[in-house]
């Protein structure tokens, strides 16, 4: 099992696709506003982590709105858990010059996290802002309206879930470390 778990990874990892890697590199380096960092349950662990990573290293104005339990459930409970993501945008004044950032083994559908969803064709349709993603299996409504997204490859049906979080973690690694660069070297 440990050798099949590893020989996945090395699949997933020689499979991804470098430019899109970096095309969502290029559009968080040309960020002028904020970045709202989207996902649930492993994803938005996920999440809070890249928020820490991005305003800490990569001097990014950055936030994930489960960091807030007592307004997500509140949305929740007074709304409905679909439309949780949107009104926190909402409250939050999503900008043009701003980008959200989904996390998301499925990517968001009307089946499956119908608030990324809901929240990508806000940004996208009513806001006009920037979406990037990192998602997989076939990538739901990120994928298809996202201005640039990761598909972490689908390796083995049965450890989609675990691998898909845990190239989140290596991508948005990756990602603050090339901005990081990108920093230093604009201040030489």
């Amino acid at each position: 099992m440990i050798k099949e778990y590893f020989t996945e990874i090395y699949n997933i990892l020689i499979r991804l696709n470098i430019p899109d890697i970096q095309k969502v590199i290029d559009i968080l380096a040309e960020l002028k506003g904020r970045l709202f960092i989207l996902g649930v349950g492993g994803s938005a662990a996920n999440a809070s982590h890249s928020v820490n990573d991005f305003r800490k290293i990569a001097n990014i104005e950055a936030y994930a709105p489960t960091d807030n339990v007592a307004e997500l459930t509140a949305w929740t409970n007074d709304e409905d858990w679909d439309c949780v993501f949107v009104n926190w945008l909402k409250e939050s004044k999503l900008k043009k010059e701003d980008v959200i950032m989904i996390l998301s083994v499925g990517g968001g559908s009307e089946t499956t996290s119908a608030n990324l969803l809901d929240a990508v064709n806000f940004a996208k349709y009513e806001v006009g802002c920037k979406v990037v993603g990192i998602v997989s299996r076939l990538g739901g409504i990120t994928k298809r309206l996202a201005d640039a997204c990761i598909m972490i490859p689908v390796i083995n049906d049965k450890h989609i879930t675990p691998h898909a979080e845990a190239f989140q973690a290596i991508l948005t690694h990756l990602i603050v470390e090339n901005l990081r660069c990108l920093i230093t070297e604009n201040l030489k």
